[in-house]
């Protein structure tokens, strides 16, 4: 072994023969600090415009917070602007999104928790087909199913309702649901069942007190799933809904855009405080996610 300094410190900092060579440590931090860089900056120039006194979009200073930051745009967005006569539908069209969304979250589960157990534990004629037609569904572009939902919904004579928005977000959402428990279902020991049929349980009384307590990690990922594919869709919305009353937070904050001008700062305002919920429901369901991903992964 050479005795030279710097040959030694070449091959330990390159060359680890035990663990990870710093070399290697060092490009696996650097990567993961370019990664959140560019992942965070973007929403940093949003506060930035959000705070910014005017609707200016562009500007050479790079400063997160502005030279003369207000938070009149927020102020604008929750309350409107009496002075200007304009008032403020942004909680109405907060609550429009929720109200449809949970709704819709909640029959994707209940909906998909009994199929996805039918395909999971019987066999019948069809199965496979069935399996396989729910996952092409998915491969289809949301733009390709505007007009068929369209038509749908006004044969229904639900355009401009927000029971048509549920109907046609549970449709879209019901396979993926299907598919993500159908798998998790799958690693729950059938012996588990078994025991309570002998023991003279129903069917029913196996999928409400066995199946469904120990798939909640699963259930929480299917309603956290399908509750933010709702939450931020803006093309079928755009498409049922055609009133002021009944939008949802996507159509609400393009009314700030106008055929000429577009404020800028209500616009990112709008869309930070739009983020705060949507992070407080991550925080709180983080354990359900960490389980959920995980749990399925192992069988028994």
């Amino acid at each position: 072994m050479s005795s030279n300094p710097i040959t030694r410190f070449y091959r330990w900092f390159f060359f680890r023969s035990r663990g990870d060579s710093p070399f290697k440590t060092l490009m696996i931090h650097a990567a993961l600090i370019a990664s959140c860089v560019i992942a965070v900056y973007p929403a940093l120039r949003v506060i930035t415009i959000s705070l910014r006194p005017d609707d200016s979009l562009l500007t050479t200073d790079l400063r997160i917070i502005p030279e003369n930051a207000t938070l009149d745009n927020y102020k604008e967005v929750l309350f409107g602007a009496p002075e200007k006569n304009r008032q403020s539908d942004f909680f109405l069209w907060i609550w429009n999104s929720f109200s449809v969304v949970a709704v819709t979250s909640i029959i994707s589960v209940i909906l998909a928790a009994i199929s996805a157990y039918a395909f999971s534990r019987f066999r019948f004629p069809g199965r496979s087909a069935g399996l396989i037609f729910l996952l092409t569904t998915q491969m289809i572009p949301a733009g390709m199913l505007l007009l068929p939902l369209f038509i749908m919904i006004a044969k229904l004579k639900m355009i401009n309702t927000s029971l048509g928005l549920i109907i046609a977000y549970a449709v879209t959402s019901v396979p993926l649901t299907i598919w993500t428990l159908k798998g998790y279902y799958d690693t729950i020991p059938v012996d588990l069942e078994e025991a309570a049929l002998i023991d003279g349980a129903s069917r029913f009384t196996v999928f409400t007190n066995i199946i469904l307590p120990l798939s909640t990690p699963a259930l929480a990922i299917a309603f956290l799933f399908s509750f933010m594919g709702g939450w931020s869709e803006y093309l079928v919305a755009r498409v049922v809904l055609q009133k002021n009353e009944i939008y949802t937070w996507p159509l609400g904050i393009f009314t700030f855009a106008q055929q000429f001008t577009v404020s800028w700062g209500q616009f990112a305002a709008a869309s930070v405080l739009i983020a705060i919920p949507v992070m407080a429901l991550f925080l709180y369901s983080s354990k359900w996610l960490i389980s959920g991903l995980t749990l399925g992964s192992v069988k028994g």
